[in-house]
């Protein structure tokens, strides 16, 4: 039995239990015999919090560490070796160091390295992380086959054939723009007192393509929601952030603006965040597959809310505005930490 020993714990239960509740878990078991079932649980999750974890998946527990491993080991290479895996500011693939910064909470505290199926330029090769190509290949197919389950099921509810969303995420295709990125979240080393400051690995962000699996590791916590967003250009309601638990095994799964704005706003993308909980916090590792459709594919809502448009120019305008807002801030930064000039005449 849990003995709540003050209100601070007790908060903290409370507010573990709501996410629970936010976050259903929805198991993919006999899929093709229990898809009526399926279809009504994501849909009620996806119209409410846009998170949900899956279970009963085809990845077993097995590969997902296998491929945590290869992980650690890119991440454990010298900074000079990681650099070779070169970043390209254009499509955000490579390797890249403290590069996303967040204008309420500064540059993101993490490296990660962010892959597509179709372009190995951006692989690390085999002599760097033995084994890496195979077993990312085969990571990266189940996935897929996650993806077109779930896909196939929101295609249905919103009245689109059933392979519609399928077609769209194809990962097979030359123009796909699915990827892969690995995860490393540093440790923080300024809260040795529970009272200290809390640091972000990510701040505040919705995923801006379809839909978003997540991998993370026991322990890993870190990741929060915040539920309530109206439109897929809209903030969210309210700021009270509700942790998911880091598990092995289950797939943690988010709508991005994308299929937000394909729903017609049907479907939520949520806010999310990764920050360090309280006092000192150990490394962080996750790993997600991005859904984020092929570069000709056009797409609409079935109520037509939204004017057409391909899923390439929808993810490198919201790649082109990352890029102009982190510009914004680098500008912002640099002006006020000028000394500031008094005029003789004062």
């Amino acid at each position: 039995m849990l003995t709540v020993r003050s209100s601070e714990q007790l908060r903290e239960f409370l507010t573990l239990i709501m996410a629970e509740r936010r976050v259903p878990a929805i198991s993919l078991r006999d899929f093709d015999n229990r898809k009526h079932e399926i279809i009504a649980q994501l849909v009620d999750a996806a119209e409410n919090s846009g998170f949900f974890t899956l279970i009963d998946h085809a990845i077993t527990v097995e590969e997902i560490e296998a491929q945590f491993a290869l992980s650690k080991t890119f991440f454990s290479l010298p900074s000079a070796t990681k650099r070779e895996t070169k970043f390209d500011s254009t499509t955000s693939l490579g390797y890249e160091y403290k590069g996303q910064k967040r204008i309420l909470t500064g540059v993101d505290q993490k490296e990660s390295l962010l892959i597509q199926p179709n372009h190995h330029n951006y692989w690390p090769s085999e002599e760097n992380v033995p084994n890496f190509q195979a077993t990312t290949a085969n990571f990266l197919a189940k996935c897929a086959t996650i993806s077109q389950q779930v896909l196939q099921c929101f295609a249905i509810a919103l009245g689109f054939p059933e392979d519609y969303f399928v077609k769209a995420m194809d990962a097979l295709t030359s123009d796909s723009l699915n990827q892969l990125r690995l995860l490393h979240y540093f440790p923080s080393e300024d809260q040795a007192a529970e009272t200290g400051p809390r640091t972000f690995g990510a701040g505040t962000h919705t995923d801006f393509g379809c839909l978003t699996l997540l991998f993370q590791l026991e322990g890993g916590d870190g990741l929060e929601i915040c539920p309530g967003r109206e439109s897929h250009t809209s903030g969210a309601l309210g700021d009270t952030f509700f942790p998911i638990p880091a598990k092995t095994g289950p797939i943690v799964v988010n709508l991005g603006d994308m299929l937000m704005s394909w729903s017609d706003d049907r479907f939520k993308a949520t806010f999310h965040r990764v920050c360090s909980p309280k006092g000192r916090s150990p490394d962080r590792y996750s790993i997600a597959y991005f859904n984020q459709g092929r570069e000709s594919f056009m797409f609409q809502g079935p109520l037509k809310k939204y004017e057409p448009l391909t899923c390439g120019d929808y993810v490198h305008q919201k790649l082109a505005s990352f890029f102009k807002l982190k510009a914004k801030s680098e500008k912002v930064e640099q002006t006020t930490q000028q000394p500031t000039l008094v005029s003789a005449a004062n």
